[in-house]
């Protein structure tokens, strides 16, 4: 009998399909994930409104958005960075059967500026750098007004908490030399979830969907029935 990834069996002679859908982090799109997508198929929803609108929308309103595209049937939730939040807000859905949380930026340590300068440039040095010109390439499509309005939407959240009422599995992956997303925060949110774990990737960064690509994708691909790699 098929399992979840904590061992409870899934009901049923075979279960159901489940899509993979994952939000980029601040500032980027369907471009971090491009190395990712060669591997497994996924869905990608870049936060609504980056760049995009006039007003940036809240937290719940950015929830509510990607919980109206998540289609039929069941799916695993995957965020990056500061879209952990969003994931995290959105994962009550009944449709959701997973969620994994890439690297989460929600550290209450983080949320004034000068602390949040210097792990962002301790993380960076350890970033591999021939993904610069693509990290920029994004960033400048959103543009730093929109990053810093979202930020101020979504830092206060409070995702450990959130993260205790969230009753599927919740994986939390951090790479070892990032920075943003400290050992212990993440301990600490897998910790908070009733069924969650965490999972750590030996000399990543915070760019894992960039850099670990292989790594990435095969937590996606451990999910059960989870859609078929891609030929790409």
């Amino acid at each position: 009998m098929a399992t979840d990834p904590d061992g409870t069996p899934l009901m049923g002679r075979h279960a159901p399909p489940v899509r993979c859908v994952v939000v980029p982090g601040l500032g980027l799109d369907e471009r971090s994930w491009a190395r990712v997508r060669r591997r497994v198929a996924v869905t990608v929803v870049p936060l609504p409104g980056m760049g995009l609108a006039r007003r940036v929308p809240t937290l719940e309103e950015l929830a509510g958005r990607l919980r109206a595209q998540l289609g039929e049937g069941p799916v695993l939730l995957v965020g990056h960075s500061q879209s952990c939040q969003v994931v995290a807000a959105a994962a009550g859905d009944p449709r959701v059967t997973g969620v994994v949380l890439l690297g989460p930026t929600t550290d209450p340590r983080l949320r004034r500026p000068l602390g949040l300068v210097g792990r962002w440039l301790r993380t960076a040095w350890g970033e591999a750098w021939w993904q610069v010109p693509l990290v920029v390439a994004q960033w400048w499509r959103t543009g730093p007004r929109a990053m810093a309005a979202l930020w101020r939407v979504a830092a206060p959240d409070d995702v450990e908490h959130r993260l205790r009422g969230v009753r599927v599995p919740v994986t939390v992956v951090r790479g070892t030399r990032d920075r943003l997303c400290a050992h212990d925060w993440a301990a600490r949110l897998a910790g908070a979830a009733p069924r969650g774990r965490l999972v750590e990737i030996p000399g990543a960064a915070h760019m894992t969907p960039h850099t670990h690509p292989g790594r990435v994708a095969g937590l996606i691909a451990q999910w059960p029935s989870v859609m078929p790699r891609t030929s790409a």
